[in-house]
């Protein structure tokens, strides 16, 4: 089937824009009130590389109050815009929109630190106060009847008499932003919509630090006599994390994926399998005060309520409408694509796994938590390779010097540690490099790295910003973070990591590297449209698979010797190895997303629904979603993949294809020529112009989903 052939409307979403409006250097009219701001959250940030966030100065006690000035400076900012009573033009609306809330840009950035990185009960509870609040601060904006008649005299103007491109493209997103989330219903659908958003902020906060109650408070310890399997280095780690819990001499397994995943992979004891199992995947879902399944059906009931005020059948026909899937029909149709040949691939694998449970008289039928452990096995009988053997020669420092190699080659950037103490971080654990541009020399941001595990840390990898470029009010240098849960090694020992967790550093720092390469002029054009930003992260994990970094950079933590030949020979002979677990149960979880948003929620059993559609899938049975409902962040702590968990695999449909581009370049995945074209038309322009007009510039064509099934080792569907 063709991919990318429908047409992309010009609109992020309504958080995004906020967020992004709120920077840049202010120069309204209440100079005079902003002079009285002493909160330090909120102060203009100072020092060198353009300022940076006073985080060694954070104090959770000053969270609530920083949030709340900066938006009452915003809302300030906002009437001045609205109150003008000259002509409306792109300078004195948008631009002056675009201009506004660089204090509360900055006290968000703290906000969005004590949510990810430093939770705790106190912010927690301030988290909860806060939500609504927000909620009904977006609302006086999107809802601020002088401020859209300003916004829509703009952009009808532009429709006759078209502004530069650039200024277009922020035009249709504002409008077609503020006309998504009801700037044109009457007063009393407004206040309907406002209340439902606030009630869903609530939720959306509840939901969140339910599971992270739950990932902090199931931990299983082991004894030294239930270690049989375990790596060393894992060993050690759980060692670590027992003693820092205060359980000297047991082995802590902690409810997160970085200490579940390997547990799984390698343990022996097929018990203790099942009961770490059974608390990763029951997380949200155990019945107690922190249960989220009835939380989930009000949300799913608010979602509906308030898109059918819009006018929209159902939550899933609003929010696609700016993605560029543009129609829930069209993200269903590739995830059904791909579904029949990935779950007759688990048959496969699990036939494979049966196979050795049965010759070493194991006397087990496999289940989900048998998976990964029969899996390894697999691995080793198919293709004599071991996991644990490949992790050898995947150390984190490696990794790191990997990926700012490969900065190197296609973007031209430098990666400078910074010495210690010389920029304020959140955490002993956080490095930061400065980021340069090698031809000139010129500074462009700031990288920072948080990658280990802790408390109150929320579980995953992530990438985000603490300030985007623009250059509409003067050049603004990039603050760019990577984040990961990777279970800190004992002392003195290297950090290894699995070829999965390697895959997303590398994907992670794609996501860096996108933030760090734009060239837009207006903060608004620095948002993503969520099933095309996955892509660019997608892509940039290829580099890791070749030779050059397995040469330079894949050596043995003991020996430093280079991964040998037949190892790296194994590895990609193996390339779609367990393509059956790992589609189906990401795509299970895609599936799920789109159908709740698309069933009517009138009294809808959370826990009956998923059952019953995971049935009608036919689901095979020894695996799980790698997010079960109750516990699926992604789509029920925000909104940002609400209906948008099929993304990744939109996205991976550009990034099998964009891969066979370099594949056949002459000098392969580091060919000058496409490399330059990546960035120009894949990095730099952000949200400037239409995703699928950038990929045609890059591809000279669409992308079609058979690279995507080559890619996985699965037959190609048949048009």
């Amino acid at each position: 089937m063709t991919f990318m052939n429908i047409s992309f409307i010009k609109s992020v979403s309504i958080l995004s824009l906020l967020l992004i409006t709120l920077g840049g250097c202010n120069t309204s009219k209440n100079e005079e009130e902003k002079k009285m701001v002493k909160n330090v959250l909120l102060q203009k940030w100072t020092g060198p590389y353009g300022g940076t966030p006073a985080f060694d100065l954070m104090k959770v006690t000053d969270i609530k109050e920083a949030i709340l000035k900066g938006m009452d400076l915003k809302l300030a900012e906002i009437d001045s815009i609205s109150e003008n009573t000259e002509i409306p033009t792109f300078e004195n609306t948008i631009v002056e929109l675009e201009r506004s809330g660089a204090e509360l840009e900055r006290a968000f950035t703290y906000y969005g630190l004590f949510s990810s990185n430093q939770s705790s009960p106190e912010f927690r509870k301030i988290q909860e106060e806060l939500a609504p609040l927000i909620s009904e601060f977006q609302s006086k904006i999107t809802q601020n009847e002088k401020l859209f008649t300003r916004i829509k005299s703009v952009y009808q103007a532009s429709q006759k008499n078209p502004l530069p491109t650039d200024q277009q493209r922020v035009v249709d997103l504002i409008y077609t932003n503020f006309e998504m989330n009801g700037a044109n219903l009457n007063k009393d659908q407004k206040a309907e919509y406002a209340r439902i958003s606030k009630e869903l902020s609530s939720l959306y906060t509840t939901f969140s630090n339910n599971v992270l109650h739950d990932e902090e408070n199931y931990v299983t310890y082991l004894t030294e006599d239930q270690l049989d399997g375990l790596p060393v280095d894992f060993v050690k780690s759980a060692a670590k994390i027992a003693s820092d819990k205060g359980q000297e001499g047991s082995y802590a397994i902690t409810n997160t994926r970085s200490s579940m995943d390997p547990f799984l992979t390698y343990s022996a004891n097929r018990e203790l399998r099942k009961q770490v199992w059974t608390n990763y995947y029951s997380r949200g879902d155990n019945g107690d005060e922190y249960d989220n399944n009835e939380l989930i059906a009000k949300i799913l009931q608010l979602r509906r309520e308030k898109v059918k005020i819009l006018g929209y059948d159902n939550y899933a026909q609003w929010r696609l409408q700016d993605r560029m899937a543009q129609k829930p029909e069209n993200a269903m149709e590739l995830m059904e694509a791909v579904w029949s040949a990935s779950i007759a691939r688990v048959a496969e694998e699990v036939r494979d796994m049966q196979m050795i449970a049965d010759e070493s008289g194991d006397n087990i039928t496999i289940e989900p938590w048998d998976y990964r452990f029969y899996a390894e096995k697999v691995r080793k009988k198919k293709y004599n390779l071991d996991s644990d053997e490949v992790k050898q020669y995947l150390q984190l420092d490696k990794l790191t010097e990997a990926m700012h190699d490969v900065a190197g080659k296609l973007f031209e950037y430098k990666f400078t540690p910074v010495p210690q103490g010389s920029v304020p971080v959140f955490h002993e654990d956080v490095k930061v490099w400065e980021v340069t541009d090698i031809n000139s020399g010129k500074n462009i941001g700031l990288w920072y790295l948080d990658p280990f595990a802790r408390e109150g840390k929320r579980s995953g990898a992530w990438a985000t910003t603490y300030r985007s470029h623009t250059t509409f009010d003067g050049k603004q240098n990039v603050l760019a973070s990577n984040n990961s849960n990777f279970v800190k090694p004992a002392p003195g020992e290297a950090l290894l990591v699995s070829w999965d967790d390697a895959t997303t550093f590398f994907h992670e720092f794609g996501h860096a590297l996108h933030f760090f390469s734009s060239n837009v002029k207006y903060p608004t054009l620095n948002s993503g449209v969520r099933d095309y930003t996955e892509f660019q992260s997608q892509l940039l994990e290829r580099w890791l698979s070749t030779d050059h970094v397995i040469n330079n950079y894949l050596v043995h933590n003991k020996t430093g010797e280079p991964m040998p030949d037949d190892l790296v020979q194994k590895i990609k002979t193996a390339s779609t190895f367990n393509q059956g677990f790992s589609t189906t149960e990401y795509l299970a979880s895609a599936i799920m997303d789109m159908k709740l948003h698309l069933a009517d929620p009138t009294n809808i059993d959370v826990d009956k629904f998923e059952r019953e559609t995971l049935t009608d899938l036919k689901m095979p049975k020894e695996l799980p979603m790698r997010h079960r409902t109750p516990h699926f962040s992604h789509v029920f702590s925000g909104e940002g993949y609400a209906t948008a968990y099929y993304g990744y695999l939109w996205a991976d449909v550009l990034t099998s294809d964009a891969a066979e581009a370099f594949a056949e370049a002459p000098n392969g995945f580091y060919d000058k020529e496409l490399a330059d074209k990546l960035v120009k038309y894949l990095f730099a322009p952000r949200n400037s112009i239409d995703p699928a007009e950038a990929y045609r510039l890059f591809r000279g064509r669409d992308a079609s989903i058979e690279a995507l099934m080559r890619d996985r080792g699965f037959p190609i569907p048949s048009n």
